[in-house]
């Protein structure tokens, strides 16, 4: 294979951001900034500044404080992941255009990782009545707020975490957020909906045997590791050995100290703990990937029994929200392989010569691109944008098939072809029954494949970016420290879009003043019994009724 030839793969997140330093990718930030209020605004702008995607850089902060006064040794980065392809490429060792075909290639050829008995993960072990102790938890991490205005806590929101099927032993990885909620306890979503999170498929499974589930939330590891969390692989397919094809060798593993486990064995830090499948318990707001807040669900609890991490660990995060961001490209790579090997392989659609999906706004999932060979039968057309639009439940509402002269990342170019190359009464095709999918649950419904009303119906959950005085603010430090000129295009901050309450308002508003604590303790005293995950707060509390909803359930 081309693409592993001559590879040089990071073995650690630490080594992967010396790489990114070396080729000026890197910036940092010795001034001290406050995690809960300036961090992931400042970083933001990058993405809604106009800042062409090649210049785009990953941000480390080396003097993270708090809005209650408190200072952190340990930097944050955000944007090393995935601030863009370049940035994602260097993760994988290869080039950008060589993506797609080292994908295809490890997900067909797998290596088991390695197990060893001492690693690096383990340097610093917190359990037992220390996690519970102010500030020696949950705390003692920087863990910023993402959205500023809006979230109910921090989030753990570059996350690893694996379980494992109590009946087969297949390992999971899933990208999940985990909200702070207590010194020793937080409150993570995993994804119930059709086509969702393979955790969640696990929880199921030990509700039915009626004992906690084992999990383990890695922060900072081996871009081929992280990268492997957010993908949609099959639920009997050992992430870790995919990651391990990613790598091109295997990768080293060890055991967790307090749950039955195995994690990467060059973490940063390791959040272990038990997820409660019975009770559950509010969680939210908290800016989502779909680009708007997620509203309150009873999510799934989890005890924490014990943090590890290395001497000198880093603490990572991604910028999620409204993409363009580090979450979408995180995703975009291997997605779009994964739908080209679909219809060129399983379908044998003749004549596909790429699948890009659209990014800006629309998150990846409800817009894709096909491209053609010129001349391509028009039954193989129509086979490819079937099968595009019903490989997943999550994506493919609007599939447009285009030549390939066309450019599928210029939509001004996809419009032409739409005007001149499209009669809408026979080259359109409406399918009804498409389920929800990933997006907000405000008036969620049914849904459909393809047509078009982009107008605002009803009202939805606010816009997912920091809110206006918070991207004000780090506007002001963006320019302080000399940053690149910023070309600013709306939306750049978050505002409300008629589905908000005062509650939700100060749980974000305690958050951004360091009172995250207080929230957990609301939301403790309101766990409930008997209710499946991500159930609206506000269908069991009361308030504003909601439609009844489809198939974001």
């Amino acid at each position: 294979m081309k693409a592993a030839e001559n590879r040089v793969v990071p073995a650690d997140f630490q080594e992967h951001l010396a790489r990114l330093e070396e080729a000026g990718l890197l910036v940092r930030v010795d001034r001290p900034i406050n995690k809960d209020t300036e961090l992931h605004p400042l970083v933001r702008w990058q993405f809604v500044g106009g800042y062409p995607e090649n210049e785009r850089k990953a941000f480390m902060f080396t003097n993270v404080v708090g809005s209650k006064g408190e200072s952190y040794d340990m930097p944050v980065v955000v944007g090393a992941l995935a601030a863009s392809d370049e940035i994602y490429a260097m993760g994988m060792g290869v080039a950008v255009e060589e993506l797609g075909e080292i994908w295809m290639h490890a997900i067909d050829h797998p290596i088991a990782p390695e197990f060893i008995d001492t690693a690096p993960c383990h340097d610093v072990v917190i359990t037992g009545d220390e996690l519970k102790q102010p500030g020696r938890g949950l705390s003692r991490l920087p863990v910023p707020i993402s959205t500023p205005g809006f979230d109910a806590a921090p989030y753990l929101t570059a996350t690893v975490c694996v379980t494992k099927d109590p009946e087969t032993g297949v390992r999971n990885m899933g990208t999940y957020r985990a909200g702070l909620k207590g010194e020793d306890r937080l409150g993570v979503r995993m994804a119930s909906r059709l086509g969702g999170a393979g955790g969640y498929l696990h929880w199921l499974k030990y509700q039915k045997l009626g004992k906690p589930m084992p999990c383990a939330i890695v922060v900072g590891c081996a871009p081929v590791v992280a990268f492997t969390g957010p993908q949609k692989l099959s639920t009997q397919q050992d992430e870790m050995a995919v990651a391990g094809g990613l790598a091109g060798r295997a990768l080293r593993i060890t055991k967790c100290k307090t749950i039955d486990l195995e994690i990467p064995a060059d973490a940063e830090i390791v959040v272990e703990g038990y997820i409660d499948t019975e009770m559950l318990e509010p969680e939210g707001p908290f800016g989502e990937s779909h680009g708007h807040v997620a509203l309150e669900d009873f999510n799934m609890s989890m005890v924490v029994t014990a943090i590890t991490h290395k001497k000198k660990a880093v603490f990572t995060s991604i910028i999620s929200e409204v993409t363009p961001s580090e979450s979408s490209i995180l995703k975009k790579s291997a997605y779009e392989a994964l739908y080209f090997a679909h219809l060129k392989n399983q379908l044998e659609v003749r004549g596909i010569k790429k699948v890009v999906m659209h990014e800006p706004l629309t998150n990846l999932r409800k817009v894709l691109f096909l491209q053609f060979a010129q001349g391509a039968p028009e039954t193989e057309v129509w086979r490819g944008l079937q099968g595009a639009a019903s490989l997943q439940a999550q994506c493919g509402k609007i599939v447009i098939a285009v030549s390939e002269d066309i450019d599928m990342h210029n939509t001004d170019a996809i419009f032409w072809s739409l005007a001149y190359r499209s009669n809408p009464i026979e080259d359109t095709l409406l399918v009804p029954h498409r389920s929800g999918g990933h997006g907000p649950k405000s008036g969620a419904g049914g849904d459909s494949t393809m047509l078009i009303n982009a107008t605002l119906k009803h009202s939805m959950p606010p816009l997912a970016l920091p809110a206006k005085p918070y991207m004000e603010n780090s506007k002001k430090i963006w320019e302080e420290l000399g940053l690149p000129r910023l070309s600013v295009k709306a939306p750049w901050h978050g505002y409300d879009l008629g589905d908000w309450s005062p509650d939700w308002q100060a749980f974000a508003d305690n958050a951004a003043k360091g009172d995250w604590l207080a929230n957990g303790d609301n939301t403790y005293s309101r766990r409930r019994a008997g209710l499946s995950p991500e159930t609206p707060v506000r269908n069991v509390e009361g308030g504003k009724p909601d439609k009844k909803s489809g198939g974001g359930h």
